[in-house]
């Protein structure tokens, strides 16, 4: 197998895991990113190189998204035909679980995830950020993934080409991959794994405001966006309530500007796909989504409301349910583009099935 391990200033972690994957026994090639690390980690990537690594190098830091993407074009051009797993370089997965994803990946087809229990001491940012991660892939896709940010991953051969052009160059990159696989119909499958943090993952260079920011930006555009709307919304309304002198008509005007500025900034800043939309019946589902999402919010405010729940928090907890839902249907339906699957892998698979000949040429060299 081809085993692909990007990595960042890495310290003896990464030399602990090269000597417990016997890589000449078990017939792995090992390709390792050095990703910009610098003088201070010359020695263990010298070390990965005595075991039999290839060493492809950054001249400077450009992020784990763009180091998976260079593992992949050079894995692509010199062992085509090939599938590949990856995995961190900081000691969270082991040899045996390495091995058991690539098993995996072998058989299935399809991107397989080695998925974390997360039983045991993990740090509380770890436990939290998947959750929310989670939350956030299953609103924008429908499904449930228990662990979005494992970096094992096997991926076959016929997708290294369309791994290349996912968006994303830092730790974006890892949930766009996913997001764009159910997109593309690209099955997921999963393999259970040990959930493994060394002290306290104080190894890991996640930066938890900016890349947190990198990894939400859709939910959090779409956040300001509706923030946007609701003060369109109040400012149209004592407007117009001052102009009618009645509420009737100053509230449907007011919602009725409001909805526009809010359709306006969806289509063209938060759903990018929205934009090559028509934008005629782009409007339509939009406004049958906001009459709708208006009953509903009536109804379960009322219900709220009849099983004893304080008229504050039943709003609150209303609109925040209605949000999540808003956000989850604008994504996943209302500014989706489809896309021809057919092509998309005819594309894939023109770009990196060799022959034989050639394959073996790739792994003597």
């Amino acid at each position: 197998m081809i085993l692909l391990i990007p990595a960042y200033e890495p310290d003896e972690k990464l030399n602990l895991l090269i000597d417990s994957l016997e890589l000449e026994r078990n017939e792995t090639v090992l390709v390792v990113i050095d990703d910009g690390s610098g003088p201070g980690s010359e020695d263990v990537f010298t070390y990965a190189q005595s075991q039999g690594a290839v060493l492809v190098q950054h001249a400077v830091n450009l992020g784990k998204g763009a180091a998976l993407k260079t593992g992949f074009s050079f894995i692509a051009e010199n062992f085509p035909g090939h599938d590949v797993v990856t995995a961190d370089c900081d000691g969270q997965h082991t040899a045996e679980d390495i091995y058991a994803v690539a098993t995996k990946v072998g058989h299935a087809r399809s991107i397989v995830l080695g998925e974390r229990e997360f039983s045991g001491k993990v740090p509380l940012r770890s436990r939290f950020g998947n959750k929310v991660t989670a939350l956030f892939f299953a609103l924008s896709t429908g499904t449930w993934l228990n662990d979005t940010q494992t970096g094992l991953r096997g991926f076959p051969a016929e997708i290294l080409g369309w791994l290349e052009s996912v968006a994303g160059e830092r730790y974006e990159y890892e949930l766009n991959m996913l997001l764009e696989a159910k997109r593309n119909d690209i099955a997921l499958e999963s393999v259970k794994i040990q959930t493994i943090y060394l002290d306290d993952n104080e190894s890991s260079h996640f930066r938890p405001i900016a890349d947190s920011i990198r990894i939400y930006a859709p939910l959090l555009k779409f956040s300001a966006s509706s923030l946007a709307g609701f003060a369109v919304d109040t400012i149209l309304l004592l407007v117009f309530t001052a102009l009618f002198k009645d509420l009737l008509p100053a509230v449907i005007l007011a919602r009725l500007g409001s909805a526009a500025v809010n359709f306006w900034i969806n289509r063209q800043l938060v759903f990018a796909e929205g934009r090559s939309l028509p934008l005629r019946s782009t409007i339509i589902r939009y406004a049958l989504l906001a009459i709708v999402l208006l009953v509903v919010n009536y109804e379960l405010l009322t219900l709220l409301s009849a099983i004893g729940i304080p008229l504050l928090l039943a709003k609150i907890l209303t609109e925040i349910i209605l949000f999540l839902v808003s956000f989850s249907v604008q994504k996943r339906f209302l500014f989706r583009k489809r896309i021809r699957q057919e092509a998309m892998f005819q594309h894939s698979q023109a770009g990196h099935l060799m022959n034989t000949e050639s394959t073996q040429r790739g792994i003597e060299k």
